[in-house]
C-alpha cells in the first residue's frame, strides 16, 4: 500500500495542471497516476494522420506556461504533445509520476476518511483527496456492426491508429465524419486507391484560419513583456464572443450558416453532393468543425461520400443500406469517444458502497460546479460533467478547476476538516441552474441530436455560459455548499 495525501489520475492538461498547481501551493505529498508511460494524455494518443487542435495553440495551453514558439496558428498533435512534455520537465513534475499504473477503481473508507484507489497491477494507494483527470475522450467508441469481426483485413479506430498499416493503393473504408475524421480522411484520400466515406449526419465545416507564425512575431512575444499576454487576451475575447450566439441568442445563428453555406457551395459546385454534406440542424447543435481540406476532397476521382448507413460487414467490404456491397481492404472508424457514459467504466464506491456509475445512469450525471458529487467526498473530477466547451479553451476551465480544489483543500485545513463533500442541496441548485440554460442554447433547440446528450436528452457536457463566469463561480469556495466533517 503506497499512501500519499492527494492521488491525480492522468497526465494529460487536467492532472499535470493540477500537479504544477499543487507544487505552486507547496503541497508536495502527491502521486500522479498513468497508464502510459509519458505524459500527454489525448495529445500523446491521438496520432493519426492531420491530428490538431481547433482552438489556437497560444489559447490552448496553459496561461502560466506561455509559448513563444509556436509554428502556426492551430498547432498539430506533436507540436502541442512536445510542448506537453517540455512543461512536464520544466516545472519539475516528472518525479511525482507513476508511469504504468492504470486505476481501475477507488473506494471510500467512511471510518478512516481515506480513499483506497486499486490498480491493475493489484499494488493499491491510499489518499485523503482523489483528483481524476481522466478526461472524456479516451475510451474509443467504436459501434457494433453485423458481421465486424469477420473483417479480414486491418480494423482499428482513429484514436487507435495502426501505423503498421500501408494505406497506400489500398480500398479503405472510413465509417463516421465527426472531428477526427475530417482531419485524417483528407490525407489518407491522397494515397487510397478508392476511399468510401460513410456519414450519418453531415457536419457543420468552417474554413479554418490557420497561418504559419511569422519569426517577427516569434521575437516580438520573446522579447518584449507583455506582447504574448495581450495577445492571448485578445484570442480569449474574440473566442468567447462565440458564445453569445449558442447560448440562448439563436437569432445570431443565420448570419454565420450564411457564411459556411456560402463556403460550401463555392468548394462543392455539384448541387446533388452539395446537398449530402448539408446540415439539416443548426450551427453549433453538433460540436462545429473547422478545414480547409475536407470539403475539396469529395472531388476526387477515388472519393465517394456514402449517406445510406452501414448494415453489415463482410470479410472483403461493407453492405450499405441500399444492400450495396463497397469493397474494403481497411476499415477506419472516425466515430468519436463515449462521453457522457465515459463515468460507465469507472469503479468508484462512495459513501454506504454507492457505486457512481450505477447513481449516475439512475439519477442523471449531476455534479457540483462540474467536479464534485455528493456522497462521495474528497473527490474531484477536471472537466467533469457539464463543464466542456463549444466556443473557448477547456484549458481555461481546468485552470479554474485546480485553483478551486487547491482554494478547497486551503479550507479543509482552516477548518480542521477531514472530509468535504457537496450538499445535495447545492448540487441540485447548480444543476437546475444548469439545465434551464442548456435548454435555452442551441445543442437542445438545434434540431439534432448529438454526443453533447445523454439517453434522457439532457445536455450532460457543455457550459452553458460564458467562461469567465465559470472564473467567478470557482473563484471562492462557498462554505455553506458543503457538508465539513471534522476529525474524530
Amino acid at each position: 500500500m503506497i499512501r500519499k495525501d492527494i492521488v491525480i489520475i492522468g497526465t494529460g492538461f487536467s492532472g499535470m495542471g493540477m500537479a504544477m498547481k499543487l507544487r505552486a501551493s507547496g503541497r508536495e505529498d502527491f502521486v500522479v497516476l498513468e497508464k502510459a508511460q509519458d505524459v500527454g494524455g489525448t495529445w500523446r494518443d491521438n496520432t493519426y494522420p492531420g491530428c490538431e487542435c481547433d482552438i489556437p495553440s497560444h489559447m490552448y495551453s496553459f496561461s502560466y506556461e506561455l509559448n513563444t514558439d509556436w509554428s502556426k496558428s492551430f498547432s498539430g498533435q506533436p507540436e502541442i504533445w512536445s510542448y506537453m512534455r517540455k512543461v512536464a520537465d520544466e516545472q519539475g513534475i516528472r518525479p511525482y509520476i507513476d508511469f504504468g499504473v492504470e486505476v481501475t477503481g477507488a473506494t471510500w473508507d467512511e471510518d478512516r476518511r481515506v480513499w483506497t484507489i486499486r490498480t491493475a497491477s493489484g499494488e493499491d494507494y491510499e489518499a485523503r483527496f482523489v483528483v481524476a483527470g481522466v478526461g472524456g475522450l479516451h475510451i474509443p467508441n467504436i459501434p457494433e456492426i453485423t458481421g465486424a469481426e469477420t473483417f479480414e483485413g486491418p480494423r482499428f479506430h482513429s484514436a487507435q491508429w495502426d501505423h503498421s498499416v500501408d494505406l497506400k493503393g489500398k480500398k479503405v473504408v472510413v465509417i463516421g465524419t465527426g472531428a477526427s475524421a475530417i482531419q485524417f480522411i483528407p490525407i489518407i484520400a491522397q494515397e487510397t486507391s478508392q476511399l468510401t466515406v460513410f456519414q450519418r449526419t453531415p457536419p457543420w465545416v468552417l474554413p479554418k484560419n490557420d497561418k504559419p507564425t511569422p519569426e517577427w512575431r516569434k521575437k516580438l512575444f520573446a522579447k518584449v513583456p507583455g506582447a504574448q499576454r495581450a495577445y492571448r487576451d485578445a484570442l480569449y475575447w474574440g473566442l468567447e464572443a462565440r458564445a453569445i450566439a449558442f447560448n440562448g441568442h439563436l437569432n445570431v445563428l443565420p448570419f454565420a450558416e450564411k457564411i459556411v453555406n456560402r463556403y460550401l457551395a463555392k468548394k462543392i459546385p455539384d448541387p446533388e453532393l452539395r446537398a449530402k454534406l448539408t446540415p439539416d440542424y443548426r450551427l453549433g447543435c453538433k460540436r462545429v468543425l473547422q478545414s480547409n481540406t475536407y470539403y475539396p476532397t469529395f472531388l476526387r476521382d477515388n472519393v465517394e461520400l456514402s449517406t445510406d448507413g452501414v448494415t453489415e460487414i463482410l470479410s472483403d467490404g461493407v453492405i450499405d443500406g441500399n444492400g450495396v456491397k463497397h469493397e474494403a481492404d481497411v476499415i477506419i472508424y472516425g466515430t468519436g469517444f463515449h462521453v457522457i457514459d465515459a463515468f460507465d467504466y469507472l469503479d468508484i464506491k462512495g459513501k454506504g458502497g454507492v457505486d457512481l456509475a450505477s447513481q449516475f445512469r439512475e439519477e442523471g450525471v449531476e455534479t457540483y460546479l462540474g467536479m464534485m458529487v455528493s456522497g462521495f467526498p474528497n473527490l474531484a473530477f477536471m472537466l467533469g460533467p457539464n463543464t466542456a466547451l463549444g466556443h473557448n479553451s477547456v484549458v481555461f476551465m481546468i485552470e479554474q478547476q485546480t485553483k478551486f480544489v487547491i482554494r478547497l483543500l486551503d479550507e479543509m485545513d482552516r477548518l480542521g476538516a477531514v472530509a468535504a463533500e457537496p450538499t445535495k442541496q447545492a448540487q441540485d441548485e447548480f444543476n437546475e441552474e444548469v439545465q434551464r440554460l442548456v435548454e435555452k442554447g442551441i445543442w437542445t433547440q438545434g434540431g439534432c441530436t448529438s454526443w453533447y446528450l445523454d439517453s434522457q436528452g439532457k445536455n450532460r457536457t457543455i457550459w452553458p455560459k460564458f467562461t469567465f463566469q465559470y472564473w467567478w463561480e470557482t473563484r471562492k469556495v462557498n462554505v455553506p455548499d458543503f457538508a465539513w466533517e471534522q476529525a474524530a
